[in-house]
């Protein structure tokens, strides 16, 4: 065994299999990489993807091949260890997803036109996709939406699910007085356990408002936390410059400096 394409810098996909076949060994290989499974590395797969979203949205482009490197590495983490086990190779893995791409996109790689539009494109798409659920004995409309998926994210793809055969609101309307509706529920209950259900009632139809006015509910609470991350830093400046922390601050203060960001980030 020699270490050549280890430490070939153009050694491409093959190198990169070959440092985690190595890393795995369970002779020669890593303690912490060897001790690993499925469970175990699922999480970091999970934030790796989560990685590359962000640098996606802070466009920092410079960040983004290592962001996605770090997934790729967690594909190639999870297809070493089936391979161990004898479930598939990474190359069953390629095939399966070339497979998949050919078959979904007819007008392209088959017999079909592509003179249509790209919304008609989508319900082929979900024709297709639904074929490919009833071939896997999954009968119900909301059956493979993944349970791992973050919260929001899920709730937009159960809704979109159940909308595609007539279960949803006609319009905003209906949606804004259920959250009026789920709103004052959430004001009038007592108990604890209620308490944690009106609420995730209310933000499952606040999912459902996103979705009806075209937008991401992931993404907008993504842009949302990023905005109170940067006014609550310039409050965090602004108070240090007056030789105090936030700690020795009071929310009068701190709410004054808050709108103080708020107008110059308008007038930027």
């Amino acid at each position: 065994m020699t270490d050549d394409l280890i430490h070939d810098p153009e050694g491409g996909m093959p190198r990169l299999l070959e440092i985690m076949r190595r890393l795995r060994d369970p002779e020669t290989g890593c303690p912490w990489d060897i001790e690993q499974d499925f469970t175990s590395i699922a999480p970091y797969t999970i934030e790796e993807a989560y990685e590359v979203a962000d640098a996606i949205e802070r466009e920092a482009w410079g960040e983004l091949k290592g962001e996605l490197g770090d997934l790729l590495l967690q594909s190639v983490y999870h297809t070493q260890m089936a391979e161990e086990a004898g479930m598939f190779s990474f190359d069953d893995v390629a095939n399966a997803i070339s497979d998949k791409m050919v078959a979904r996109h007819p007008h392209v790689f088959g017999d079909e036109s592509r003179d249509k539009s790209a919304d008609q494109q989508v319900q082929d798409w979900e024709q297709i996709k639904a074929a490919e659920r009833a071939g896997q004995a999954q009968r119900g409309v909301l059956d493979g939406v993944a349970r791992g998926l973050p919260a929001l994210t899920r709730a937009l793809k159960l809704q979109n699910r159940a909308a595609r055969v007539g279960f949803d609101w006609p319009s905003t309307d209906e949606v804004l007085d259920k959250i009026v509706e789920e709103a004052q529920e959430l004001r009038e209950v007592q108990d604890e356990a209620e308490r944690f259900e009106e609420f995730g009632d209310l933000l499952f139809v606040m999912v459902n408002l996103g979705r009806h006015m075209g937008l991401d509910p992931e993404a907008a609470l993504r842009a949302a936390n990023a905005k109170f991350t940067r006014r609550f830093e310039s409050i965090e400046t602004a108070l240090a410059e007056r030789g105090r922390t936030p700690a020795q601050s009071d929310l009068v203060e701190m709410d004054a400096l808050w709108d103080a960001a708020k107008r110059a980030e308008k007038t930027v």
